[in-house]
């Protein structure tokens, strides 16, 4: 049987966990065996009880178990001192940030530890229920549009008073990606006259669909296209200001 370990996040102000009680159950349902540190779902709102009630079994943060489990599922990275635990052949799986991860990569390699960095997942049919990138942003696109308006020190939608009308407020959103739509999406349902602009002038339908307003990019050659669901990088002609 495979045993699998949850952690407990370490990161000042991480709040997410790499598996809800709900996936473990499903997964356990399978033949998986998890290790759940306690504490590990608190910050995202489940219990510890939560986590024993769908299998799994719950263990003290930093314990014996690091070196007996077969992988380790997190959000982020786990300290040093921690994966130093894991046993030869054993699984890391999160969203490690590779491309600055040098440390990292030196400490698996002399571990001999495998590692899926789920960033990293192309954007095809058969990977999309496991495209974390478009589920963070997503969810950064909509909190963003909280965080303005909590911020705002004024009224979101039109509102018409006694004392008179208020006029909406105006948000401009710099990229129609997963995020920049989402945040077009949530600015719209508060109230909010939106402009999103994009260097993709393809993204124009996408905008005005959701409601927004489009500002077009500079009409300049070659122009920024997508590739495997990602926008690709401006070439220098593009960025090379014309005034």
């Amino acid at each position: 049987m495979t045993h699998l370990l949850i952690p407990r996040e370490w990161r000042p102000g991480e709040a997410r966990v790499a598996a809800t009680p709900e996936t473990v159950q499903r997964l356990t349902a399978r033949g998986l065996k998890f290790h759940v540190e306690a504490g590990a779902g608190a910050a995202s709102g489940f219990s510890d009880e939560d986590y024993s009630r769908s299998g799994a079994r719950i263990t003290e943060p930093g314990n014996g178990v690091w070196g007996e489990v077969d992988g380790v599922l997190c959000v982020q990275p786990p300290p040093p001192e921690l994966l130093e635990r894991l046993r030869t052949g054993a699984l890391l799986a999160g969203l490690l940030s590779p491309y600055r991860a040098q440390e990292l990569v030196e400490l698996l390699n002399r571990r001999q530890v495998s590692a899926l960095a789920l960033e990293l997942l192309p954007r095809i049919s058969r990977a999309q229920s496991m495209d974390v990138l478009s589920s963070q942003a997503n969810i950064a696109g909509y909190k963003a549009v909280l965080l303005a308006a909590a911020a705002l020190d004024r009224y979101v939608p039109m509102l018409m008073t006694a004392a008179g009308t208020i006029q909406p407020a105006r948000a401009l959103i710099l990229g129609a990606g997963v995020a920049g739509l989402q945040a077009l999406a949530t600015a719209r349902r508060l109230g909010a006259v939106v402009v999103v602009s994009d260097v993709r002038a393809a993204a124009c339908e996408q905008v005005e669909s959701l409601g927004g307003r489009f500002l077009s990019p500079p009409e300049q050659e070659p122009a920024p296209a997508e590739q495997g669901g990602y926008a690709q990088a401006a070439s220098e002609a593009f960025l090379t200001p014309t005034w």
